[in-house]
């Protein structure tokens, strides 16, 4: 349904967008995530024809970007983030009006319907003006869909709403999946896209990976499994510590938590291991990892022998830190920083960043963290 290659964007000398290629498949929820000021927007923008690349080219519902602009702009819904209505009309009334520039056959019809399915039947003949801005975001989706498209673009849905509001519009979302259309949605919200995405792109100005929120999940993180024991002390942590397989260990109550790439493989060994060791094995599960922590993110480029520390904070407080640390071969030390063969990771965290010696001061990196920035508040 959606397909890019290469596309570009700059404004003056400014590169909003680098290089994107990527496919979006008929029916697909697809996650495009990162920051604010990524060229998010920039993207979607680009894919309804509301701006034109510089260069690069896409492929929308099979109509082509720059030559069949007017049947891509039918074609799509489109959810902005700060959608504009008129204010002094009832919001049957704004329906109306953009059903009838959408040129839908049954005007009547389809307005009541979205109405209806948005809860806002009974406030259809009130002035928006009068609306929260939970409920001028459903008013702004029923608009975006009075016309049926098939690709729906949806940018920061929820930004901005209370958890009630954000919780309708996310369960609507999945309503419009069951349907069987492509929705393509730009969010910061990172717990949010792992909810609804069938697959997420991480992107900062260029998109740095691609998959499934589970393949990602065990890219960055490894596959956890949970031991429940009757009791737990250190030497049976010591004797799976030691398995070659095992990436890491960590005992929450009686609960081993051990991370592995082939959980199926090697969970009879590490059981074979602790009843060896005298342990009374209870039962044995996955653990679900979040694919992110908390509503924050950040990616850059570190050099070999590099290292950043993150901490987390309650006022001056330091609560705890993890240093990561890159060493001369490019590997990392921790499995919460993923690296790439350049080496560029991306680390998944919540909370303040001071960087230590030997980051790599490019053009990845804003230039107020280049060597020893003090303090880097994560984007939320």
């Amino acid at each position: 349904m959606i397909t890019t290659k290469n596309l570009t964007k700059k404004f003056n000398e400014t590169l909003a967008v680098d290089r994107l290629t990527l496919e979006v498949d008929k029916g697909e929820v697809f996650g495009f995530v990162g920051p604010n000021g990524a060229g998010k927007t920039t993207t979607i923008r680009m894919l309804t024809s509301l701006v034109a690349p510089t260069s690069g080219s896409a492929i929308v519902n099979s109509y082509v970007i720059g030559e069949d602009d007017i049947n891509i702009r039918r074609s799509v819904g489109l959810l902005t983030e700060t959608p504009g209505m008129y204010v002094n009309l009832s919001a049957k009334y704004n329906l109306e009006i953009y059903a009838n520039l959408y040129e839908v056959e049954e005007v009547q019809g389809q307005v009541d319907k979205y109405l209806h399915m948005l809860d806002l039947w009974d406030r259809r003949h009130d002035e928006v003006g009068t609306f929260s801005k939970g409920m001028r975001q459903k008013l702004a989706i029923a608009r975006a869909l009075l016309h049926e498209p098939r690709i729906l673009f949806l940018d920061e849905p929820t930004a901005g709403l209370d958890p009630e509001a954000a919780r309708l519009v996310r369960n609507f979302i999945t309503e419009l999946r069951q349907e069987g259309r492509t929705i393509f949605i730009c969010t910061h919200n990172l717990d949010e896209a792992d909810k609804l995405c069938d697959r997420i792109g991480v992107f900062k100005t260029h998109l740095l990976m691609v998959d499934t929120p589970h393949n990602l999940r065990s890219e960055l993180f490894g596959k956890k499994v949970v031991f429940h024991l009757r009791e737990i002390n250190e030497s049976i942590t010591t004797i799976v510590q030691d398995l070659p397989f095992v990436k890491d260990t960590r005992i929450i109550d009686n609960k081993l938590l051990v991370t592995i790439d082939d959980p199926e493989s090697n969970n009879p060994d590490i059981i074979r291991a602790l009843v060896t060791a005298g342990a009374d094995v209870q039962f044995v599960g996955e653990h679900a990892q979040a694919f992110f922590q908390r509503d924050a993110w950040l990616g850059y480029r570190l050099a070999p022998n590099s290292r950043v520390v993150a901490s987390r904070k309650k006022g001056e407080e330091i609560l705890y830190e993890v240093v990561y640390s890159i060493d001369a071969e490019g590997r990392r030390d921790t499995p919460t920083a993923h690296l790439q063969p350049d080496p560029q990771f991306m680390l998944f965290f919540g909370g303040s960043y001071t960087f230590g010696e030997g980051v790599n001061d490019d053009e990845t990196m804003p230039a107020q963290v280049s060597q020893l920035a003090p303090k880097y508040r994560a984007l939320a």
